[in-house]
């Protein structure tokens, strides 16, 4: 029947594109809980719209995911690996062998399912001898924070890199501390992406040894630069961190970083520097997101927003000439009106002490990250996250971007 088929080609499509959508909502700064989680209920609809089709709606699936995209591939992903069909399973699994990106979507439609309907299938990917597919097998137990007991020390001196960063990261977000020492083992791996998950999960379970290796990542421009200032200030002696951040604020180079390492710190006495930063339009939105993170302001509820400069652009331009392709990394950030800002900060700096710390408006403490776990947007919630852990090595990291409704659940739980 055509207008049956049509609707469930509907569903695929909507599933795929919505999951585009999701895939980058999890690490915008506009996406609360709430948002996250109206758009995985639209999700989560449409798969189950595929579902109650039952053969129908996996065949479309089947013929879409050949098209070789993320969003379909996470799409089928979850009606292959729910309906345990090895054939089906077998299907995924060969569609993404070549694509790491396609196997980072099916890794998330493995964390998209409860982990009771997909425990058998990732048990038996772990053993798996291919070396993709025991990296999705880990990766699917660490996004559920299922932990995978002693065989991850196993894992952690594979001889694949891929297998060990990958291992190396999921210690630190479970929360392993009896493998730190294990972990401190790869400090100086030959691999650059193990390096900095060894010293970012031995910071995580209360290791200081790895803040200085964190601090030469940042200094050697690593791609890793940005996610190791942010976790290293926020560990770091207060005074060093502070003065090593101005440090880093003194070059062009690493401007951008100093300005997210000082949102990360979280202390009121950069806010001074973060709204002179504002009056170049190359550092505005960000400067406004830092000052965002430490107060807790809205930059565009409250209408401390300015407009464009004129003649600034960031991002690919129409002129067929630019070579430059890459996208705006702070497209989706309100423009900061320094003036209004700074109006702002001296009607309520005396809400703050400088040489504290600050997340959201609030000093940071297991309660208030629980605030800002439930009431927050993603960015500060990846932030509180991370103190949680801090606070409480041992602690799993929480995952931030698992699908909105099992968030909402896990912390009315109290997790």
């Amino acid at each position: 029947m055509p207008i049956i088929t049509t609707i469930i080609e509907q569903h695929a499509e909507e599933a795929a594109f919505n999951w585009l959508l999701r895939d980058s909502a999890v690490a915008e700064p506009h996406y609360s809980l709430a948002d996250l989680a109206h758009l995985d209920d639209r999700i989560e609809a449409n798969i189950d719209g595929l579902r109650i089709a039952g053969d129908a709606g996996w065949d479309i699936c089947r013929e879409a995911m050949e098209i070789g995209e993320p969003g379909e591939i996470f799409t089928a992903g979850v009606l292959a690996f729910e309906s345990q069909a090895p054939e089906r399973m077998d299907a995924l699994l060969a569609a993404v062998e070549e694509d790491v990106e396609l196997q980072r979507a099916l890794c998330s439609a493995l964390g998209w399912i409860e982990f009771h309907q997909v425990v058998g299938p990732a048990n038996k990917l772990l053993d798996a001898d291919l070396v993709y597919i025991k990296r999705m097998a880990l990766g699917a137990h660490a996004i559920h924070r299922q932990d995978i007991g002693p065989a991850l020390a196993t894992y952690i001196s594979d001889a694949d890199s891929r297998v060990r960063s990958r291992s190396l990261k999921a210690a630190g977000e479970l929360g392993r501390i009896d493998l730190l020492g294990t972990v401190l083992d790869y400090f100086k791996d030959k691999d650059e992406k193990c390096r900095f998950y060894a010293a970012w999960s031995a910071v995580l379970l209360g290791n200081n040894a790895g803040i200085d290796r964190l601090k030469r990542i940042v200094e050697a421009q690593s791609v890793y630069d940005q996610r190791a200032c942010e976790l290293a200030v926020r560990k770091m002696d207060h005074g060093h961190a502070v003065q090593w951040l101005n440090e880093l604020g003194r070059h062009s180079l690493s401007i951008r970083l100093a300005i997210k390492g000082y949102g990360a710190l979280g202390d009121p006495q950069a806010i001074p520097r973060l709204i002179e930063m504002m009056q170049v339009p190359e550092l505005a939105r960000p400067a406004g997101e830092a000052f965002s993170m430490i107060t807790g302001v809205d930059i565009a509820y409250e209408d401390l927003e300015t407009d464009v400069p004129e003649d600034f652009q960031a991002g690919p331009t129409e002129d067929p000439e630019d070579e430059d392709v890459e996208m705006d990394p702070d497209e989706d950030l309100p423009w900061p009106d320094p003036e209004l800002l700074g109006a702002w900060w001296h009607a309520n700096q005396k809400s703050f002490q400088s040489g504290n710390r600050y997340l959201a408006g609030h000093a940071i403490s297991s309660e208030n990250c629980m605030h800002v776990l439930i009431n927050g947007f993603q960015r500060p919630r990846m932030a509180a996250a991370m103190e949680l852990t801090l606070l409480n090595p041992g602690r799993p990291l929480f995952e931030v971007r698992a699908p909105g409704y099992r968030q909402q659940r896990l912390l009315t739980a109290g997790s």
